[in-house]
């Protein structure tokens, strides 16, 4: 899978109904994942849980799904992938039923893992449905619309999710979620497949050392902050010899990765059925569009950790008018995603992937130095826009690069690629930048307070300064006020606040355009041919 693909001379040009199954589908579990976080609030009135409780409903979709995408690519090669997506819809309408029939905290996190084990089969089934169903300008333009269905959707979760949830309740924001699976299991009878091969045999030892790794690498980072990153904090279900298990989690998983890599090899070697094929990750090329996909999918993630954060936390905003804060940097991602496939009869992936990778490195210097404590300025949204393009351009580009170095038989081995890269980067990028701003505040307040003698010491040691996170103004004169704090040093802890929030941020910003300039690298080793040159192979049959 080293060389360029051959060119396809006569290309068949299909319906695009079928896509608009495939579009509502990616849309369905996006809509799903972002509905979530708008209605915990709800979750938390209707069933007296804890926010904790209620936010395990999150947790488990993510770890179902990142747990069993790899064994769900390979249970649609044995069963056949029209087949196999029409049951998971089915399955993940009952998943919204149970949503919104739910009595009880239990019956929302058994939905949610229905959803996630639904969801894992779904991942590598738009791959391979797309690589079967359409070729060259369609294929590409088809794999672009995935990752403008994700930006689309999280920006109609918020509006109508949101809307909703204030207006009338949590639970109709999963009615959309089972009408949306209603509606992909009617276009499903448009698609056309191969049937399933039932001699191909699942490797169970491979899907327990693959799900076992990705979900203790994800728990691991996501629970950085909450457990420490090094030492235990308060919050840590446990701790050996004062260590937090989050980094224990993170080792093991990588222990575990290790095993499932030396494993598949060696069944490789012995001829019998991976539970991945390695041979996609065959060259260089391929890691190299791995790597950067990992990258800005990280950068994605740290970014709509970012803003939320700063918004929310320390202006007090509404989700709402996060929602709309946000609006220019996802619309800019929906139409780039969609409109960069119109260059690539003209650009190589490694120009294209290059010049996205110095985007975001810009915008995000751009940012560094622009941003202020208002984000509604034109130089933010400006910033916002620019790191959308570059964003919009490459989820869809290294997809692409992917889905067109493997063939067609192997594109559910390249969604399942696709869908554990993208969980772990997920988690990763979250968590990175979330424990990187706790840290530089928590450095930049206890050198600001050193540096002004007019808040005495007697004070400083009332306020626990090995706990500093972001807060609110508000939130901040609150615990001052439990002290002898006087008038005017209030005013000057929160002007010490304000100052060191926005550097935080601002030293952030520039650590992640530092990442995203490293990335520039295995940008530079993607493909030089043009990625509507694909393999030119026969359509699969019908399969209705």
């Amino acid at each position: 899978m080293t060389t360029a693909p051959e060119v396809t001379q006569h290309e068949e040009r299909r319906s695009w109904v079928p896509m608009v199954g495939l579009f509502l589908a990616q849309i369905l579990m996006s809509f799903n994942v972002a509905a979530l976080p708008i209605s915990i609030g709800g979750m938390v009135a209707d069933f007296g849980v804890p926010p904790t409780a209620a936010s395990t409903t999150i947790v488990v979709y993510g770890l179902v799904v990142a747990a069993l995408v790899m064994t769900g690519a390979k249970l649609g090669q044995r069963v056949g992938w029209v087949l196999i997506f029409r049951c998971v819809l089915v399955v993940f309408a009952g998943s919204s039923l149970m949503m919104i029939l739910s009595p009880s905290i239990g019956w929302a996190i058994a939905g949610q893992c229905l959803a996630g084990a639904a969801a894992a089969i779904i991942v590598p089934s738009l791959v391979a449905l797309i690589a079967e169903n359409y070729r060259g300008d369609q294929q590409a333009t088809a794999i672009g619309s995935l990752g403008s269905a994700r930006a689309l959707s999280g920006i109609s979760a918020f509006l109508i999710g949101g809307t909703l949830g204030t207006l009338v309740g949590w639970r109709p924001v999963f009615m959309i979620v089972l009408a949306l699976a209603v509606v992909v299991f009617a276009f499903s009878f448009r698609l056309r497949s191969r049937k399933g091969d039932a001699s191909i045999k699942i490797d169970l030892v491979a899907s327990v050392l693959v799900g076992l790794a990705i979900m203790l690498i994800t728990l691991g980072f996501n629970n950085l902050n909450g457990w420490g990153a090094f030492l235990a904090d308060p919050g840590a279900p446990f701790e050996v010899l004062g260590l937090s298990p989050a980094p224990m989690l993170i080792v093991l998983g990588v222990v575990f990765g290790q095993l499932f890599f030396a494993w598949t090899r060696r069944r490789m070697r012995e001829g019998k059925v991976p539970l991945v094929d390695l041979s996609v990750l065959g060259s260089s090329r391929e890691r190299a569009a791995v790597y950067a996909m990992f990258v800005v999918v990280a950068l994605e993630a740290a970014l709509n950790f970012t803003v939320p954060l700063y918004i929310q936390i320390v202006q007090g905003r509404t989700p709402f008018e996060t929602s709309l804060a946000m609006m220019p940097f996802n619309l800019t991602v929906f139409v780039t995603a969609t409109l960069v496939v119109r260059f690539y009869k003209r650009y190589s992936p490694r120009t294209i992937g290059v010049t996205a990778f110095i985007l975001t490195t810009g915008a995000l210097i751009w940012l560094a130095f622009v941003v202020t404590n208002n984000w509604e300025t034109i130089p933010t949204i400006m910033g916002l826009i620019i790191f959308g393009i570059g964003q919009g351009a490459l989820v869809t580009l290294v997809f692409n690069v992917l889905v067109t170095a493997a063939p067609a038989e192997l594109a559910g081995d390249v969604g399942s690629l696709r869908g554990s890269t993208q969980n772990l980067a997920s988690a990763v990028g979250t968590a990175v930048v979330g424990a990187l701003l706790v840290g530089l505040l928590s450095v930049g307040v206890g050198r600001a307070v050193l540096e002004h003698p007019e808040l005495p010491e007697n004070l400083v040691s009332q306020v626990d300064l090995d706990n500093v996170n972001f807060v609110s103004n508000d939130r901040l004169a609150e615990v001052l006020g439990q002290t002898d704090a006087s008038p005017a040093q209030v005013e000057e802890a929160t002007q010490i606040n304000e100052e060191q929030r926005l550097r935080a941020l601002k030293l952030g910003f520039l650590l992640l355009a530092g990442i995203s300039a490293i990335a520039i690298l295995p940008a530079s080793r993607l493909p030089r041919y043009k990625p509507h040159e694909i393999h030119a192979q026969n359509p699969a049959p019908a399969d209705d």
